[in-house]
């Protein structure tokens, strides 16, 4: 009896050895699979990464293929068109740029990354190929565009000079216009005063028997008129005499209906060639 149950207790202690040894190993083996699905996980999440930024590449390619055409299909010649062949120009350039940063972003991720890096590599150094001949085709765009740029900037520069030549010419001529109109005006300036001998003399016109003999005389007390029309001076008197020396025959003393004197000037360059000033006294 006493063999039996130390045969039992043997067998029992066998047992739980053995389910103890399983679980042990069921655990090491969950571990390990889930260490291998969180590498799996991280190759699937770098992968997914590295396919994202290739794409992105090539659509940038595409991009900057399309916004080529458009400047290439366009007129390059037409003014109108420039601000479209510069808007393309730059988002060419920026594109550009683009790529070339995530092209260096994918060797970063190359010399970190395990995922069939020959393969990676291959793509990578293509993706670079590719970048180097868009670039030096627009390149050759470039200098397409500057020297229809320059052709146009001489265009302009031209019709810029033509219009500066004729704005210049019209302010000379302008003003060369108001020099002449201002020199025959001046020309054509005279001035004239009437009054009783009292009143002459108060302005200073006339001192001592002598006209105009000091430059001190009140000139705001003439009349200022244009000999080409001013041709009739009315002085509103019934006795008038000429002060100033004018040539004879050159002017008249006319009287109106109600016997006013009047000076009728006949000859206005004859009378106005000794004095732009006249002086009357009058009664």
């Amino acid at each position: 009896m006493k063999k039996l149950f130390f045969l039992a207790a043997c067998i029992s202690l066998m047992a739980a050895s053995c389910t103890g040894n399983k679980n042990n190993n069921d655990k090491a083996i969950a571990e390990e699979r889930d260490s291998l699905q969180d590498v799996i996980n991280e190759k699937d999440k770098e992968l997914n990464e590295i396919m994202g930024t290739i794409n992105e590449i090539q659509d940038g390619f595409r991009l900057i293929n399309e916004a080529e055409g458009r400047i290439v299909d366009g007129s390059m010649e037409a003014a109108s068109n420039k601000d479209n062949i510069r808007e393309n120009m730059e988002y060419i350039q920026k594109t550009m740029a683009d790529n070339r940063n995530k092209i260096a972003k994918l060797k970063d991720q190359l010399r970190s990354s395990s995922i069939n890096a020959d393969k990676l590599k291959e793509t990578i150094d293509r993706l670079t190929q590719e970048l180097e001949t868009q670039n030096q085709r627009i390149q050759e765009l470039q200098i397409q565009l500057a020297e229809k740029d320059i052709v146009i900037a001489q265009q302009d520069e031209a019709i810029n000079s033509l219009n500066n030549d004729v704005e210049n010419l019209a302010a000379e001529n302008s003003s060369k216009s108001q020099t002449v109109a201002a020199q025959d005006k001046q020309l054509n300036t005279a001035w004239y005063v009437f009054g009783t001998k009292s009143e002459l003399k108060e302005q200073k016109i006339l001192e001592k028997g002598d006209v105009l003999k000091n430059g001190n005389f009140n000139k705001d007390y003439f009349t200022k008129i244009d000999i080409r029309y001013d041709k009739v001076i009315k002085l509103y008197s019934k006795s008038a005499k000429l002060l100033t020396n004018h040539p004879a025959g050159s002017y008249k003393l006319i009287k109106d209906t109600k016997g006013q004197y009047m000076v009728e000037i006949t000859n206005p360059t004859e009378f106005w060639s000794v004095s732009k000033y006249l002086v009357i006294q009058v009664r």
